[in-house]
């Protein structure tokens, strides 16, 4: 099928970096900088924000303050505040903070499952399954991340039809939203654009999130080639920070502030302030203590002038 550019009118963004960006990071946040980090998200425009993961401190110290921070944040009226849980105790802690969203992973790969999660994929669903089911009387949604779905660090090339299925399996969990993480950075735009139009004909009825890195400096063409082929949900982080330590190779995440100054200046709305955007992506630079990705941050996120000379 030839490939025809579609774009949509709106783009969808949720900002990882308060807790994918955060959890790569050696310098560790105090509970305050993190609040501080999602309200200013929220009050430059993300609609959506992951403000944490409820992962057993042993393993990610960097979240060991997870309820702490959720009930710190001001919650601002229409903005979702989604949390990362790994399990059912995971979700538990959780559901007390009352979050909007909760989002489980799950690798593509069984070898990175094993690596990440200990656990084979058929176990993780059955997981899933008890986390909907605690979800529902509190009216959190679930959401769910396919892993190396463009690539594992472990197995290499991950089969269209195995992500596919996956994803069929999570539908049938009761999950609406799926997102595919190209978490070490492998795809290209063409497996991009492919895997877009496939999920699209064979899950219609899934809201499709895709979440690159930018490890191999491709995560902003693959989000172009997406949203030319009708996606219009996002994973990016600010300043492009981030990285999984369970993945070997991950580079940063997509950053957030390029995405949105790309699709802004194509027209394509995001419903983000870009200025207030980079005023925050100063204010973590100060805390983190360390440069950041971001091509616009360093260039001011300011259009070049149409009647500029060399």
């Amino acid at each position: 099928m030839a490939w025809q550019w579609k774009e949509p009118e709106f783009v969808w963004f949720r900002d990882v970096s308060p807790r994918d960006g955060l959890q790569a990071e050696h310098v560790i946040l105090n509970t305050e900088d993190k609040v501080r980090l999602v309200n200013q998200l929220a009050q430059a425009g993300v609609p959506r924000i992951e403000v944490t993961s409820f992962v057993s401190p042993k393993w990610l110290p960097q979240m060991a303050d997870a309820e702490q921070v959720m009930t710190s944040i001001e919650r601002k009226p229409g903005v979702v505040y989604s949390v990362l849980v790994p399990n059912p105790k995971g979700a538990e802690r959780a559901i007390a903070t009352k979050p909007d969203e909760m989002t489980v992973f799950v690798s593509a790969s069984e070898t990175h499952n094993q690596k990440n999660v200990h656990r084979s994929i058929h176990e993780s669903l059955e997981g899933f399954h008890d986390i909907c089911a605690m979800a529902k009387p509190h009216g959190i949604t679930v959401s769910a991340v396919i892993v190396t779905a463009f690539g594992c660090p472990y197995e290499g090339i991950v089969p269209l039809s195995s992500v596919l299925e996956l994803a069929e399996r999570l539908q049938d969990l009761g999950i609406s939203e799926i997102a595919l993480g190209d978490t070490v950075g492998v795809a290209n735009p063409k497996q991009v654009a492919q895997m877009v139009q496939a999920f699209q004909q064979k899950l219609p009825g899934i809201q499709l999130a895709l979440h690159f890195h930018d490890t191999r400096g491709t995560a902003l063409a693959n989000l172009l080639a997406a949203v030319g082929s009708g996606a219009s949900r996002f994973e990016t982080a600010l300043g492009g920070i981030g990285g999984s330590p369970f993945s070997p190779g991950a580079g940063g995440n997509l950053s957030t502030e390029d995405s949105v100054y790309c699709l802004t200046e194509m027209g394509i709305s995001t419903g983000i302030h870009l200025q207030q955007l980079l005023s925050t992506t100063q204010f973590l630079v100060e805390k983190l203590g360390h440069d950041v990705p971001s091509k616009v941050f360093h260039a001011g996120g300011k259009m070049i002038p149409v009647n500029a000379k060399n």
